[in-house]
């Protein structure tokens, strides 16, 4: 089984939240191995709202994870409990990997979402994409655990 993860995402993460991903990829390190790839954020200074999701999406087209199951996280994807998220990681997993892929602060392209495997919503609060990544690194850090049948609730 290969425990790989590849997690996309537009920008770099605000120093303030920078802490929170490295203490979870830390505890992620003995579960799976995680690759955490930016793409540079698109300005939203004198340009539409369209013409930024749309040149955000091309990055992240171009960029896109060589895992064979990949998930693009949007607030209106499907929603799992931990242990449903855990099941869908394992059987990524069995087929060679999973890649995750975030979008920026106007959310994500249509083509991109076409281009994902799956949908996945973190939660039916609509989350800032930098904090999206923390969460996501946290509920990694639990499926892991919940893989090995490992106690998870803190």
């Amino acid at each position: 089984m290969a425990a790989r993860v590849d997690l996309l995402a537009v920008g770099s993460l605000h120093r303030d939240l920078s802490p929170a991903a490295r203490h979870y990829l830390d505890l992620l390190r003995p579960l799976m191995t995680v690759r955490v790839r930016e793409i540079k954020e698109v300005s939203l200074r004198g340009r539409a709202e369209a013409e930024v999701l749309r040149e955000e999406g091309r990055r992240l087209l171009a960029a896109w994870p060589q895992a064979p199951v990949v998930f693009a996280l949007a607030a209106d994807g499907e929603a799992l409990d931990s242990e449903t998220f855990a099941k869908r990681l394992q059987l990524a997993f069995e087929r060679g990997g999973a890649g995750f892929v975030i979008g920026g602060s106007l959310g994500m392209a249509a083509d991109v979402r076409a281009r994902a495997s799956d949908v996945l919503s973190l939660s039916a609060f609509t989350l800032p994409h930098q904090l999206a990544r923390v969460v996501l690194l946290e509920q990694l850090f639990r499926a892991g655990k919940i893989l090995r049948g490992e106690p998870y609730h803190h």
